[in-house]
C-alpha cells in the first residue's frame, strides 16, 4: 500500500508499543498530510524552548499546584494561548502546528501542548477519558485535581468535573471512575482524528473525511464503526470495489456496532 510521506511517518510512529509513541510527533505527522512541507523538528523544538523557559521560573521546592501555576502563567498569560470559542469547528484547531502558530485550539489539542510541556518538566500528566470535554491530570495516584487546558488551565476537582459534565449533557451526571482513566496515545490520536472526521463530514469534504477514517483504522484496524464509515465514504466517492469489501465485512461481523466509537 502506497502512503503519502505524512501518513507513512504517522504509521511508523504508531506502529510501536504505546510507551514508545511520541505523541507530539504523531500529531505533527497527522498535520503533515495537510501541510506536506511541515518542518517537524522545528515544532518539536518549540516545546523544548517552552519547557526551558518555564524551568527557569520554578523554585527548587516543587509541588504539583506550583508547577501547574507556572505552566498556566507562561502558556496563557505570557504567550496568550486560548481556547478557540469563535471558530471552534475550524479544522486548523486539530492540527498541532496551527495550534502552536495561532496559539489557539480545541480542548484536545491545547491539552496536547500542555502534556508535552509537562513531560519535558519531568511532571508526568495524562489525558483522561472524560466524555464531552477533554481534560488532563497529573499522573499520580489520588491527586484529585484536573486541568482544563481549553479554559486557561483551570484547576478542577471532582465536584467541578461533575458540574462541567452536567453543563455538557444538560442533566445531572455523576463522575464515574472510568471517566478519569488515562487514555492511551492511540486513543488520544483517534479522538483527534474523529473530531476531524465529523468536521469534514459537516463540510461535505468527503475525501478528507475518508483520510481521517483511514488513519483511525491504522490505529484500530478492527473498529467496526470506522470500517462501516469508510465503506460508506468509498460508496459516496464512487469507489465501488473498496466499498463492497468494507460493507460486506461489516455485514458478516457478529460484533459490529454502528453506535460504537473509538477513543
Amino acid at each position: 500500500m502506497h502512503f503519502s510521506l505524512g501518513r507513512q511517518n504517522f504509521f511508523n510512529e504508531i506502529n510501536q508499543p504505546d510507551d514508545q509513541i511520541d505523541l507530539a510527533k504523531a500529531a505533527l505527522y497527522l498535520a503533515q498530510e495537510e501541510y506536506p512541507n511541515l518542518e517537524i523538528e522545528a515544532y518539536l523544538n518549540t516545546f523544548e524552548v517552552m519547557a526551558a523557559e518555564i524551568e527557569e521560573r520554578l523554585p527548587v521546592e516543587r509541588y504539583p499546584l506550583r508547577i501547574l501555576k507556572s505552566i498556566n502563567q507562561y502558556l496563557y498569560d505570557d504567550l496568550g494561548y486560548t481556547g478557540n470559542t469563535r471558530d471552534y469547528y475550524n479544522p486548523s484547531n486539530s492540527f498541532l502546528n496551527e495550534v502552536i502558530d495561532q496559539r489557539t485550539g480545541i480542548p484536545i489539542t491545547l491539552s496536547l501542548v500542555y502534556l508535552e510541556i509537562a513531560q519535558r518538566l519531568d511532571f508526568p500528566m495524562v489525558g483522561i477519558n472524560m466524555p464531552g470535554h477533554f481534560l488532563i491530570r497529573p499522573n499520580f495516584e489520588d491527586t484529585g485535581i484536573f486541568v482544563d487546558a481549553f479554559h486557561q488551565g483551570e484547576i478542577l476537582f471532582e465536584q467541578d468535573c461533575e458540574e462541567r459534565l452536567t453543563q455538557v449533557f444538560n442533566r445531572p451526571v455523576q463522575l464515574q471512575p472510568s471517566f478519569t482513566d488515562p487514555v492511551s496515545p492511540k486513543q488520544l490520536l483517534a479522538r483527534m482524528l474523529t473530531n476531524l472526521k465529523f468536521i469534514y463530514l459537516n463540510h461535505q469534504d468527503l475525501p478528507k473525511a475518508l483520510a481521517a477514517v483511514e488513519r483511525i483504522l491504522l490505529l484500530f484496524p478492527d473498529a467496526p464503526q470506522e470500517r462501516r464509515d469508510r465503506g460508506l465514504l468509498y460508496y459516496q466517492l464512487g469507489q465501488w470495489s473498496q466499498a463492497s469489501q468494507d460493507l460486506a465485512k461489516i455485514a458478516r461481523s457478529p460484533t459490529s456496532d454502528p453506535k460504537g466509537s473509538v477513543g
